[in-house]
């Protein structure tokens, strides 16, 4: 694993992953994806489908989640920064309902590998963003889950910022909390 550094989590499998960044006057080089490296990490998952978002400061996406045909994901955001969140939704877990969250930066280049069974959302600091991610399965819209950004049985500690109002779609401001769940 020369190319990649991978950061276990206190919730069994997820893994916040930086890249080897090569670097010189010109700009940079760097390698955001080797099935090699990442099955040497433990993630045999296939990658189906990659997605993309731009959004600006103080949107709030999530949290999501699909029910019948859950995803691993890929995450990573490629221009300004976000603060990206799981929710442990894994029955079986002794972590069930736990959160962990990361900053993703197109600075800090870092990617956070976010197994099925997880409900995920993101927060954009940075006055623009644009958010990229690998999936283990398609997008099906008719599957969709979700639990409200805020659930208090949760306790995401999102990272506020002064002034900034947040900003949400209609669907995440109508999402159930975890005992719902």
């Amino acid at each position: 694993m020369g190319k990649i550094t991978v950061e276990t989590c206190e919730i069994e499998g997820l893994k916040v992953i930086t890249p080897q960044v090569f670097g010189d006057p010109r700009g940079y080089f760097v390698e955001t994806y080797n099935k090699n490296d990442f099955v040497e990490a433990g993630i045999t998952c296939e990658f189906v489908q990659d997605n993309q978002s731009a959004s600006k400061r103080g949107v709030l996406r999530g949290l999501h989640f699909q029910k019948e045909f859950p995803q691993d994901k890929l995450v990573r955001c490629i221009n300004g920064e976000v603060f990206d969140v799981a929710v442990d939704l894994r029955r079986d877990s002794k972590t069930f309902g736990k959160w962990f969250g990361v900053v993703l930066s197109a600075e800090n280049k870092k990617q956070f590998f976010i197994p099925k069974g997880f409900a995920h959302g993101f927060l954009v600091l940075s006055d623009y963003a644009e958010f990229a991610y690998k999936c283990s399965d398609f997008y099906h819209p008719n599957d969709e889950g979700g639990l409200i950004w805020n659930d208090p049985d949760i306790g995401v500690e999102w990272p506020l910022q002064e002034g900034v109002e947040l900003i949400f779609s209609d669907k995440d401001t109508k999402w159930g909390g975890i005992k719902q769940f």
